[in-house]
């Protein structure tokens, strides 16, 4: 599994290579790394960083990449054009995923590898490092991480603008690809070529990319709209799903509102979500109602709000999407399904329009 990361990462082979403060070159760097079992533990390699010349252009002819070989490219592309492939080849679903407050990587990697066996996706982490301060715990613990998830908010919009970035540049050259067949096929005949391309497309396998924020991911997430050049309002997702936002329900509609996607932005709600009235308790702007457990105010007209506060084995779950939640539960784990790989899925659900929300 490939993780994204701007924890500061030191030289050691397994977890303890990942530390719990942010990169020392700054909150902002990133850095991707390969992280396999080993045993009864993990092994923890770094990716290359810049590529030689000759894996560049091994990489644009095997792809049809339109890039320049001379130009620097880094290890990242390799790894894209690699997870695309692997997506394509086994008809999977690419899911990112931002994690919450006190994870460890352990804790990351465990809850990764679940998701991907629950719904047959790939997920692709993104960890900041949310250990909550080390040694301190409580309110001190929950503000650090705070800290911590405004401060790494540049990095988590550097790495959506690059998922953007090479998104755009492998389906560009899947379309030339069937562009060049069809012109071949029919080369005196334009309107054949346009036809049959447009099958071509229809039955290419197109791989769907989603984002899941679980918890205080959201609030790193929503914060990457502040950047200057933020990348997460432009088209990059098929579906963004925010669940159990650790996050203000009060005037969510000015970051929610302006993001964008292909298919869906779902906010899924638990009012009895013991983590987020735990976080409602903390001092300062935490007292207000979270957007994770608040049903009111629901407001972004680009969003669909997805009340499970009701549905069978969630109670006061946090994390429901995974675990007993859904191993007991056939239709909430269909709804997750559904989402992480880039469908529709109110249609399914009952339309509540007092409070603008399909429930569960």
């Amino acid at each position: 599994m490939y993780l994204i990361t701007n924890r500061v990462l030191t030289k050691a082979k397994n977890l303890k290579a990942f530390g719990k403060t942010p990169n020392p070159k700054g909150p902002n760097e990133l850095l991707m790394v390969n992280v396999e079992r080993s045993g009864s533990g993990w092994k923890v390699e770094p990716v290359s960083d810049l590529l030689p010349p000759n894996t560049v252009k091994a990489l644009q002819s095997k792809y049809s990449l339109d890039i320049d070989c001379d130009s620097p490219w880094h290890g990242s592309l390799k790894i894209a054009c690699e997870l695309f492939e692997k997506a394509r080849a086994e008809n999977k679903s690419i899911l990112f995923f931002v994690h919450g407050y006190n994870n460890d990587v352990a804790d990351v990697l465990k809850a990764a590898h679940e998701i991907e066996s629950l719904y047959n996706v790939i997920v692709v982490p993104f960890t900041w490092p949310a250990n909550g301060g080390g040694a301190i715990s409580g309110t001190a613990s929950y503000l650090s991480d705070k800290s911590d998830a405004r401060a790494s908010a540049g990095a988590l919009n550097r790495a959506i603008g690059k998922i953007q970035e090479f998104h755009l540049m492998l389906t560009r050259s899947r379309k030339r690809l069937h562009q060049d067949a069809a012109k071949k096929k029919h080369p005196d005949n334009p309107s054949a070529a346009d036809t049959l391309f447009t099958k071509l497309m229809e039955k290419d396998c197109s791989v769907k990319i989603s984002l899941l924020c679980h918890s205080m991911g959201n609030y790193v997430f929503k914060h990457t709209l502040s950047t200057s050049e933020n990348a997460t309002s432009k088209l990059v997702f098929d579906n963004i799903c925010l669940v159990a936002a650790d996050a203000n329900n009060e005037n969510h509609v000015n970051w929610v509102g302006k993001l964008d996607v292909r298919k869906r932005i779902y906010v899924v709600i638990n009012e009895n979500d013991s983590a987020l009235k735990a976080s409602r308790i903390k001092p300062g702007e935490e007292q207000k109602a979270r957007l994770g457990h608040y049903t009111k105010q629901l407001n972004s007209p680009n969003a669909h709000y997805i009340d499970v506060t009701d549905a069978k084995h969630v109670g006061s779950e946090h994390t429901y999407f995974k675990g007993s939640s859904v191993k007991k539960n056939n239709t909430l784990k269909a709804l997750f399904n559904g989402m992480f790989n880039g469908m529709t899925v109110e249609q399914t659900l009952d339309y509540h329009a007092d409070n603008n929300t399909y429930k569960l």
